[in-house]
């Protein structure tokens, strides 16, 4: 059973998440957010945050069935350019240099190992 989460809008080049969801991809939840947690990266924290969301989105979808985060792994990580806000300042000789500040979404998909059962009552 998987499980998604999306943070959009997020104020940070998709250049550099990119280099911190590609260490992530494919590893399992634990190994994930150890990995995380030693990144020297201001792009580290929404990472984390949406991984958390994820998995929580996971154990709410699952119900009442118990899983631990050591059988669940990161099936897909990815990253989208989000818009560009454009501001200006001043340039060369009086002209107008503009800055592109770059927003990015970021898509986290959680899954297990083994197959999850639901158990009915409870």
């Amino acid at each position: 059973m998987i499980a998604k989460a999306i943070k959009r809008y997020e104020r940070i080049s998709p250049r550099k998440i990119k280099r911190i969801l590609d260490i992530i991809r494919g590893k399992g939840i634990l190994e994930a957010k150890a990995l995380l947690q030693f990144q020297h990266s201001r792009s580290k924290r929404p990472i984390l945050k949406t991984l958390d969301s994820a998995v929580a989105n996971l154990k709410v979808k699952i119900g009442t069935a118990r899983i631990d985060d050591g059988d669940l792994f990161v099936k897909e990580a990815k990253v989208d350019e989000g818009p560009t806000m454009k501001r200006w300042r001043a340039g060369f000789r009086g002209s107008a240099a503009m800055i592109k500040k770059r927003t990015c979404h970021i898509t986290l998909v959680v899954d297990s190992y083994k197959p999850i059962e639901n158990k009915k009552g409870d």
